[in-house]
């Protein structure tokens, strides 16, 4: 018997039977509430209230400095050499982001002061300080873990929507954010720290912890879709 094919958006993010398939398939509702949530449909086909995308763009710029700081963590808490290299360069491609995310908003029509000047959401301290949390309270898989979702999460939006039978193409006002995450390079990017978190599972007895492990992971990805709604909340 053929085994089935995994649909497009479920294609190379970490091995089977690692420790990344198996935190991301114990929360499979949750996740799908994440990845495919309305605020990711409206997205893909073009119909997200241009507000709603707007009061996200910001609330992202916010996040982005506290993932920044996240990323010192696992400076801190990285297990070689190696690990703190690729952690310290990851802070800096993060920190140019924000630059890149400035002049992305400005186009959007919202100017640097006025996203610097809005304060952090409940979702954006809520999801923020629980990923640092949990990097303070355990060792670098459990904040490599709490990261996840966000990383590996982005790139799986993509290929979904890459997917969608009613995505919008042509004059999706959106497109350029598509574009963006469906990229290789980010791709790549995401592929690579779906597979560290098996390499992590493998050094640090990941499966045998499993039982910890899932809920940060589940509440990870319970806080992005949570960060997906402050969009569209108060529309």
């Amino acid at each position: 018997m053929t085994a089935p094919v995994a649909p497009a958006w479920d294609q190379g993010f970490g091995a089977e039977g690692g420790l990344y398939r198996r935190l991301r398939d114990g929360c499979a509702r949750d996740w799908v509430a994440y990845t495919w949530h309305p605020f990711v449909q409206g997205l893909s086909d073009g119909t997200l209230p241009l507000e709603a995308f707007r009061r996200y763009l910001i609330q992202d710029y916010l996040f982005l400095i506290h993932f920044a700081r996240a990323k010192a963590l696992a400076v801190f808490k990285a297990e070689s050499i190696e690990a703190m290299r690729d952690k310290t360069a990851a802070i800096s491609a993060i920190l140019s982001e924000t630059l890149m995310h400035l002049r992305y908003c400005a186009e959007w029509g919202i100017s640097e002061a006025e996203v610097r000047g809005t304060p952090e959401s409940a979702e954006t301290v809520s999801y923020t300080r629980y990923v640092i949390d949990r990097g303070l309270a355990g060792d670098i898989l459990d904040l490599e873990v709490a990261l996840a979702p966000c990383t590996v999460g982005y790139g799986e939006v993509a290929l979904r929507i890459l997917a969608d039978p009613n995505r919008r193409v042509e004059g999706n006002p959106y497109q350029s954010w598509i574009d963006t995450y469906a990229d290789p390079g980010y791709q790549a990017m995401a592929k690579a720290a779906a597979m560290r978190i098996d390499a992590l599972g493998e050094s640090h007895g990941g499966h045998a912890r499993f039982g910890m492990l899932s809920p940060t992971f589940s509440e990870a990805a319970r806080l992005e879709a949570r960060f997906w709604q402050q969009g569209l909340d108060g529309l």
